[in-house]
């Protein structure tokens, strides 16, 4: 894998919808677009075809669901959680005071906590970044796009639960 490429921790559960998603979207769904769009297709004059442009602004948003999802399966590390040592790392829940506002938030991939409320961080947001590899109690500040320091003070870590 290259610097530039994004691994996504998933839990094997995750793994397995995103892969059932996946394995949906490029069969059952490509098919039933391209009967939309051959059905849409037969009406007529395509210029004026709402019924095929809709089809078709469909299929594109289908087929950029697949490419997002092959991307993550392709670069996931699947298993069990994080350690429960405290650390701040990818598929941990984090408590942080972030400038004074105290929150709970996983770090990682937002399709880790898909069905759940939790916000999530990336661990290449400003945020993420900022506390990565860092513990309970310690402090450190990181700079808003706006350019402001926002301090930040780390309270737990533990592994996400699904």
């Amino acid at each position: 894998m290259t610097e530039s490429t994004t691994v996504t921790w998933l839990t094997q559960e995750a793994h397995d919808r995103l892969s059932a998603e996946l394995q949906q979207l490029t069969t059952v769904g490509r098919r039933d677009i391209a009967e939309k769009i051959e059905s849409a297709r037969s009406e007529g004059d395509l210029k004026e075809n709402g019924g095929y442009h809709a089809a078709r602004e469909e299929q594109a948003k289908q087929e950029a669901r697949i490419q997002q999802l092959q991307q993550i399966l392709r670069n996931a590390v699947v298993g069990a959680a994080p350690p429960d040592d405290g650390v701040v790392e990818p598929g941990m829940v984090v408590t942080a005071s972030v400038a004074g506002d105290r929150m709970t938030f996983l770090i990682g991939s937002r399709e880790v906590a898909d069905g759940t409320d939790i916000e999530v961080f990336s661990e290449k947001s400003p945020l993420g970044a900022a506390i990565i590899g860092r513990s309970a109690g310690e402090e450190t500040s990181y700079e808003a796009p706006n350019g402001r320091t926002i301090p930040v003070v780390i309270h737990e870590a533990k592994p996400f639960q699904s």
